[in-house]
C-alpha cells in the first residue's frame, strides 16, 4: 500500500514538495520526469539521501516495506553546480555518509530537510553556493523566448537540466496527457489538445513515458501505482 501526497512551493527553485509511506513490499511504476530531485527515505530504521536525476522512461521500481520518503523536486533551471546533471539523467547519487540527523553534499554536513521545512532548507544550499537557479532556463522551457541566440539556449537548457528541451517538452506532455486521461477525458480530445498527430502517436508516448495505455488510466485498474503526477498549469 503507498500512500503519497504533494504540495507546491513558492521557492522559485522547488517545483513540487512530496512525502509518502509503504506498508507492505510491492512495486510501482516510476513515470519519466524532467525535473530532478532530492530524496530522503527511511527503511528498516535506516535513513538514506540521494539526488535523482531526471527519467527519460517509465520504469518498475520496488517499494520497500514499511518506509517512509520524502522528496523536493527542484524547478527547471535549478542545478548544482558541483554535480552536472547531465551524469545523473536516469540515475541517482547516494550520498556518502548519512546519519539519523545529517547527510554528506559537497564534502559538507547538512540537517535532513523535513516535509515542512524544505523552502527553508533550499534557501540555505542557495546562499552556501550549492544551489543556483538560470531564470532564463527556466523562461525557455516554459515557452518563452529569451533574448539570445537558440544554441545558447540549448546549452544552458542541457547543462541546467541534462535533457534537451525536446525532451522536456515530450515528457511533460506525456505527463500531462496522462492527467487528463485519469479525469476522464476522452483519447480523441487529448490528442488534439496536447497536439499529437493522431491517437497512434499518443499511445507511443503514453508507453513510452507514463508506462500506460490510454485504457489503463482512464479506469485507474493498473495492479502497481504510479509514481507523483500532478498539474502544473490550467
Amino acid at each position: 500500500m503507498l500512500e503519497a501526497e504533494d504540495r507546491p512551493s513558492d521557492s522559485p527553485y522547488v517545483d513540487r514538495v512530496w512525502r509518502g509511506h509503504t506498508s507492505r513490499a510491492g512495486h510501482m511504476t516510476s513515470v519519466a520526469t524532467s525535473n530532478w530531485e532530492l530524496a530522503v527515505w527511511t527503511h528498516r530504521g535506516r535513513v538514506h539521501v540521494a539526488a535523482r536525476g531526471p527519467e527519460t522512461a517509465a520504469s518498475v521500481a520496488d517499494v520497500p516495506d514499511d518506509s517512509d520518503s520524502f522528496g523536493i523536486s527542484f524547478s527547471h533551471g535549478t542545478s548544482m553546480p558541483h554535480l552536472p546533471l547531465s551524469g545523473l539523467v536516469d540515475t541517482q547519487l547516494d550520498s556518502p555518509h548519512v546519519t539519523a540527523r545529517t547527510f554528506a553534499l559537497r564534502g559538507e554536513e547538512w540537517p535532513l530537510p523535513r516535509y515542512d521545512n524544505a523552502e527553508q532548507f533550499v534557501a540555505r544550499l542557495v546562499r552556501a553556493g550549492v544551489l543556483v537557479h538560470d531564470p532564463l532556463v527556466a523562461k525557455a522551457v516554459a515557452g518563452g523566448t529569451p533574448e539570445v541566440g537558440a544554441r545558447s539556449v540549448q546549452r544552458r537548457v542541457a547543462a541546467a537540466t541534462g535533457l534537451t528541451q525536446g525532451t522536456i517538452r515530450q515528457i511533460e506532455r506525456a505527463r500531462r496527457a496522462a492527467i487528463l486521461l485519469g479525469e476522464g477525458i476522452a483519447p480523441l480530445d487529448v490528442t488534439h489538445r496536447l497536439g499529437y498527430f493522431d491517437q497512434p502517436h499518443l499511445a507511443r508516448s503514453l508507453t513510452r513515458f507514463i508506462g500506460r495505455t490510454a485504457t489503463q488510466l482512464r479506469r485507474g485498474d493498473a495492479a502497481e501505482p504510479l509514481s507523483l503526477l500532478y498539474k502544473t498549469g490550467p
